[in-house]
Formats: C-alpha cells, sequence, structure tokens
C-alpha cells in the first residue's frame, strides 16, 4: 500500500480494520495504528517522510478511532481515522482554528449525484446512493464537511475500486 501511496504522491491516509497494533515504519511513511488486540478490527493513520517529522500528537481512542495532530506551515491539522460512523462527537476537541480531515471507512456510497446535497456533494460520485451513503451525507452537512472525492471528474476506472462479474463499486470515501 505504501508504494501506491508514494506513486499517488499522498502525504496521509487513513486505513481501517487493519489487524496490527502499535506503530511501525513503512517504506518511508510511519504507520500509527490504534488496534488493541491483533487481528480484530483496528484503525490507522499513515504520514510521509515530509508530515511524520510535523506530527506533534497521537491520540489513540480505541479500536475503532484514532487521531493525529499534525502543524504546517502555521496550520494545525487534525487528521481523524474512524471505522465506524461516530455518534456524539465532542465538539470541544478541535478548536476553530485548527482544521479537520477525516477519513474512515462508512460504508456509504453517496452516488453520482449531489441531489440535494449539493453543499458537501461536488456531483462527482459512483452508482447509486444508500443508506450509508445518505447518513454520510448528512453527517458532512452536520459538520459543515464536504466529500473532497465527490469534487471533481474521473474517469470510471480510477472511481470503480472493486469490479466483478455482477457489479462495480467504489471504496467507501472520507469527508474532509
Amino acid at each position: 500500500m505504501a508504494k501506491i501511496l508514494q506513486n499517488r504522491r499522498v502525504n496521509i491516509a487513513c486505513v481501517q480494520e487493519t489487524r496490527w497494533v502499535g506503530s511501525k515504519d513503512v517504506d518511508g511513511y510511519k504507520l500509527w495504528l490504534s488496534g488493541v488486540v491483533k487481528g480484530k478490527n483496528g484503525v490507522g493513520i499513515l504520514a510521509d517522510r515530509e508530515l511524520r517529522e510535523s506530527v506533534v500528537e497521537v491520540r489513540w481512542v480505541n479500536d475503532i478511532l484514532m487521531a493525529i495532530k499534525v502543524v504546517v506551515g502555521g496550520s494545525t491539522l487534525n487528521v481523524i481515522s474512524a471505522y465506524a460512523p461516530q455518534k456524539g462527537l465532542d465538539e470541544e476537541g478541535i478548536p476553530p482554528t485548527e482544521k479537520l480531515f477525516i477519513g474512515g471507512d462508512f460504508n456509504g456510497h453517496i452516488g453520482s449525484s449531489a441531489g440535494g446535497y449539493g453543499e458537501v456533494h461536488g456531483g462527482f460520485g459512483f452508482g447509486d446512493r444508500n443508506g450509508g451513503g445518505t447518513s454520510l451525507l448528512d453527517f458532512a452537512t452536520a459538520f459543515e464537511l464536504v466529500i473532497g472525492i465527490s469534487m471533481f471528474p474521473k474517469r470510471e476506472e480510477h472511481l470503480v475500486t472493486f469490479p466483478s462479474m455482477v457489479a462495480k463499486t467504489q471504496i467507501d470515501m472520507s469527508s474532509s
């Protein structure tokens, strides 16, 4: 996975269902993991060589939720990796002067059109919206986030992450 991230010039990535524990270096990326029991659940965040030294805090909440705080060019970024939609998000956790990025496995497909969610959905999705996608769009609306992947057009081979004989699907997308 680190090679793919390097090829696509991804600086930070959130991963879910890691089934690992601890932290480690992976092909130039620092990987922090929140799994408690090896082989079960777990989330993680990878930061590349440029950003790994800018990480000033790592918070392991539990198996399914963790965050890192990164200071870059005078801005503080909070990156959260989650393995389920979290209810009761603590509003006092992140000051308004800092930015929030959320990456997670939300098991939702936002669909190909904005359909009433124009403030958070850019109109460039894939397939049909499901219940999880509606929940994700509602979450993004409530917290004034956007579904970043939906803001620009992509060719189908870049949208489809799991083709099979029966159907094509897109990987669950995150808000930022």
